[in-house]
């Protein structure tokens, strides 16, 4: 039986005061920060942080995005971020699930990033080679992605 490798990274958030409205449940927006801080811990285990994009020459904005909210997370209490890479040949899209300390999952949501080289400003068809070697080196190198 053949065994793949999974890039994904779970981080543990205790939602602060300044993240809930007056009824004391998260607000919306901010699962969006939460996703993010999941998906920079993802990013960080290949060595290609936000500023090694910005090092490689290219941005990666978001260009859609996606979350659905299946039950509440009040302030103070401590959620599970799990966000999982799914594709990266031609973009860059992340997989997040929220779960609660009791297991039950809270949030799902993705997010999708294009490559643009910063120098032109043009958006690129295929991921540039300073993600693709590093993702060959994770999986385990070259046809093994």
């Amino acid at each position: 039986m053949t065994e793949y490798r999974t890039l994904s990274a779970t981080v543990a958030i205790r939602v602060p005061f300044q993240d809930a409205d007056p009824a004391g449940v998260a607000w919306h927006g901010n699962y969006f920060r939460y996703f993010d801080t999941a998906r920079c811990a993802l990013l960080d285990q290949i060595n290609y942080s936000y500023r090694d994009m910005a090092a490689s020459g290219f941005t990666w904005p978001i260009v859609d995005t996606r979350v659905k909210y299946i039950r509440a997370v009040g302030y103070d209490h401590v959620i599970h971020v799990t966000a999982t890479l799914v594709e990266w040949e031609y973009r860059l899209k992340i997989e997040y699930e929220i779960h609660d300390d009791e297991g039950r999952c809270v949030t799902k949501g993705y997010t999708i990033q294009v490559a643009v080289e910063e120098a032109t400003g043009e958006l690129c068809i295929g991921s540039p080679p300073a993600l693709t070697e590093r993702l060959q080196a994770w999986f385990g190198g070259p046809g093994d992605a």
